[in-house]
């Protein structure tokens, strides 16, 4: 089935959801309308319609302009096998002694290597992003330096690679949040495809928000594979739920932005013991103060 996509910008929140709100009463019908704050840093929204049969460029003309938004930009979208792409473009990825990869390469699994398998329909966290891999090979240097956690928070979880990658080298309480409830769903079915049922907690909760995340606390380490926005505003609060000596892994974070990412959690008494940059992301080591 073709689609169509009709994207346009904003400079405020409150009108950017406004238009969200107006497009709801086009004709034909949106399937889905996203209203996204940029991670560029430009402090433009993004609005975006999705539609299954082309939409009114007329109708999309007038409501951006009573919105005193940018033209929208119509797109087609021709009709793709996303799993089948997915699984052609995936290969897998080695990060120190994890090795993640999809159920179609599991002929591949180098011996005496972690195995981690995400499937290509779940490629958000598949250790193909920086992020992901980076905070994989941060795992892979504590391991190296002989460090052992009895109790692990994984936050905005997504696919759970980083509590399942956990979970593969230490025994414990390891607990793995995400605030969307489909993440939680994906982490689970994840947990149950790696034989790892049980060995992980999937939580649906903002932050440590959550009765199990407080009961647990303090970790030993806390994963937290999100963005700078949200890992700022999070960092009191990490540092509340963090042990004295232990680790804090951080990635989701523009190279660009890494340094301000370290001055707010040694504020907070956790500081920065590694970073590494793979493309445009950056991941961070942190330790708290003993």
């Amino acid at each position: 089935m073709t689609t169509f996509t009709a994207l346009t910008t904003l400079t405020a929140k409150a009108q950017a959801e406004a238009l969200g709100e107006a497009m709801e009463r086009l004709n034909p019908e949106p399937t889905g309308i996203g209203v996204f704050e940029m991670e560029d840093g430009s402090g433009l929204w993004e609005v975006g319609g999705y539609f299954t049969e082309a939409p009114d460029e007329a109708g999309l003309a007038l409501l951006a302009a009573m919105h005193d938004a940018k033209p929208f930009v119509v797109s087609e979208v021709p009709e793709t096998d996303w799993v089948a792409h997915v699984r052609r473009e995936l290969a897998p990825v080695e990060a120190g002694r994890f090795f993640v990869y999809g159920s179609h390469d599991a002929d591949k699994l180098p011996e005496g290597r972690i195995p981690l398998l995400i499937e290509a329909a779940m490629a958000f966290g598949t250790g193909h992003h920086g992020t992901t891999l980076g905070c994989l090979l941060a795992l892979d240097c504590l391991l190296d330096q002989g460090f052992a956690a009895n109790k692990v928070a994984d936050i905005g979880c997504g696919t759970a690679v980083l509590a399942m990658a956990a979970a593969r080298v230490w025994d414990g309480t390891i607990l793995a949040s995400d605030i969307d409830e489909v993440a939680v769903e994906v982490a689970e079915a994840n947990l149950k495809a790696n034989g790892m049922a049980g060995q992980v907690t999937c939580l649906e909760a903002a932050g440590f928000d959550h009765p199990q995340l407080q009961e647990q606390a303090p970790f030993d380490l806390i994963f937290a594979n999100i963005l700078k926005g949200p890992l700022v505003a999070l960092s009191p609060e990490l540092a509340a739920n963090l042990r004295p000596g232990g680790y804090a892994i951080l990635s989701g974070i523009l190279n660009e932005q890494a340094d301000d990412v370290v001055a707010v959690y040694a504020q907070n008494g956790i500081n920065l013991t590694r970073r590494e940059e793979i493309g445009e992301w950056t991941t961070l080591l942190l330790q708290k103060a003993a």
